[in-house]
């Protein structure tokens, strides 16, 4: 479904009398990847966007490593992640599927069947 913009989106309310809301796929994406950098582990998303740049770069950069797929009320994601050395890439990767699963519910009512994850890197600079 599109709105008035040609952006991608999705209907998550319709009360009918009142009109309904919708999410553009880019707003999903972008909490997506803000999600994911909260978790402890995560250097950045795919195009190198680290945490001390996130307040500087406007929010439509931080969907860069997100690829969504909305069928229905069923979300599917895949996210490009760089991690940070020395961290165990298992739990970074079951600790971010947990975080945007729950984030993502949370913030649209939305169902989220699947987060996939995949590593780009290895940050191995100190901060």
């Amino acid at each position: 479904m599109a709105d008035n913009n040609n952006r991608a989106s999705h209907v998550v309310y319709d009360s009918g009398e009142l009109g309904s809301v919708k999410i553009a796929d880019d707003v999903i994406a972008c909490i997506a990847g803000l999600a994911a950098m909260e978790v402890e582990g995560v250097d950045s998303m795919a195009g190198h966007i680290t945490r001390d740049l996130l307040a500087m770069l406007r929010a439509k950069n931080i969907s860069k490593g997100v690829k969504l797929d909305i069928d229905g009320e069923d979300i599917s994601l895949d996210l490009t992640l760089n991690v940070k050395y020395g961290y165990s890439i298992p739990k970074i990767s079951s600790a971010v599927q947990d975080k945007v699963k729950t984030t993502l519910e949370n913030m649209t009512g939305l169902h989220v069947a699947r987060v996939g994850i995949n590593i780009a890197g290895v940050n191995t600079q100190a901060e």
